[in-house]
């Protein structure tokens, strides 16, 4: 099956496939992901944002959080939310800490730690106007700088969608069951340690095939760095290899 990723000498997936396979992934909002997150994305043809599923109380996560090179080690990089609520939220309901300057304290972060990197300038060209974004809604900002981030690299953004968009309620397994079959896919695509909480029982009964990312980070020059640091943001990566750069670790990543 041919698919129109943006990225014209992508090869083909090496998952079992059919003319008429339609494959799905699913995925909460991740804020400024990592080259996995993307590759997830490559892969699909169809990418739901799960939004609509209740938001952890505490305890930290990806969705308001990434690890970026800072002074030479892994560290985080957070956009604070609103914690003091009653009962419980969705990840279309959180709200940013207004009042706080995490964005421009980003974008100064980036420019102290990556400024000698090979492709600073023209990336903070598009990167520092999705940083400051001014969207309080965290689900949304994010989904615009995953969108972002894919249109820049060359992957097709039109397939992203929202799962409060779909009429599926659910949990679990039987979630992920009716966002498949709310798409019209009939492959699930997971990511890595997935069969540690779904009923893969559960997609075969429902006639959905699933396929493992079993996603492989490769690596790339991080300037000064004696070790890599892998599971970075793709910012990392874009600031050291460019969007050309990055197609070609993503095409890297399908083939191995």
């Amino acid at each position: 099956m041919s698919r129109d990723f943006g990225i014209a000498s992508m090869p083909e997936t090496t998952m079992a496939e059919t003319p008429t396979t339609r494959v799905v992934a699913i995925h909460q909002p991740n804020f400024f992901p990592w080259l996995g997150y993307f590759d997830k994305l490559a892969r699909s043809d169809v990418f739901v944002l799960l939004d609509h599923v209740q938001f952890p109380k505490t305890g930290g996560i990806w969705s308001n959080r990434v690890k970026l090179a800072v002074g030479g080690e892994a560290r985080w990089i957070t956009a604070p939310i609103v914690r003091s609520v009653h009962g419980v939220r969705r990840y279309d309901e959180v709200e940013f800490q207004p009042g706080q300057p995490w964005r421009e304290k980003f974008v100064k972060s980036l420019s102290a730690n990556y400024a000698k990197a090979p492709f600073y300038r023209a990336s903070m060209e598009w990167i520092e106007p999705t940083i400051l974004n001014p969207e309080p809604l965290l689900a949304r900002y994010n989904r615009n700088a995953i969108s972002q981030i894919a249109d820049h690299i060359g992957l097709r953004t039109a397939h992203i969608q929202s799962s409060n968009e779909l009429p599926v309620q659910g949990h679990a397994t039987d979630l992920l069951v009716g966002l498949t079959r709310a798409v019209a896919a009939d492959s699930y695509l997971c990511g890595g340690g997935a069969e540690g909480y779904q009923d893969d029982d559960a997609f075969a009964s429902a006639g959905i095939t699933l396929c493992y990312q079993s996603f492989q980070h490769p690596t790339y020059p991080q300037g000064r760095m004696e070790t890599f640091l892998s599971g970075l943001s793709i910012l990392d990566a874009l600031m050291h290899c460019g969007a050309a750069g990055v197609r070609d670790l993503l095409q890297q990543a399908r083939s191995s």
